[in-house]
């Protein structure tokens, strides 16, 4: 997601071993972009899972404190079954 416009960024020192530094910079060069920019969207993905973990984990214990009515969950079920587009 790029918006042109100008973001505020912080510098940090991160090391990494050379093996890996290399394999970064064969995939930026492959991705036609830069190991920083590489490495920025890597985390901004780890970040991202972290929340959908985070959010599917919050669902999951709403649900065991308040468990769906299966009575009303079968007749959503037939109810999208005659109505899907499939």
């Amino acid at each position: 997601m790029s918006y042109n416009m100008p973001v505020a960024r912080k510098q940090v020192l991160v090391q990494l071993d050379d093996e890996l530094v290399e394999a970064l910079d064969r995939i930026a060069a492959r991705e036609e972009t830069n190991r920083s920019e590489l490495l920025r969207r890597a985390a901004r993905a780890l970040v991202n899972a972290v929340e959908m973990a985070e959010s599917d984990a919050a669902l999951a214990d709403a649900y065991e404190q308040y468990p769906q009515d299966a009575p009303l969950v079968e007749a959503l079920a037939r109810h999208a079954a005659r109505i899907a587009p499939w």
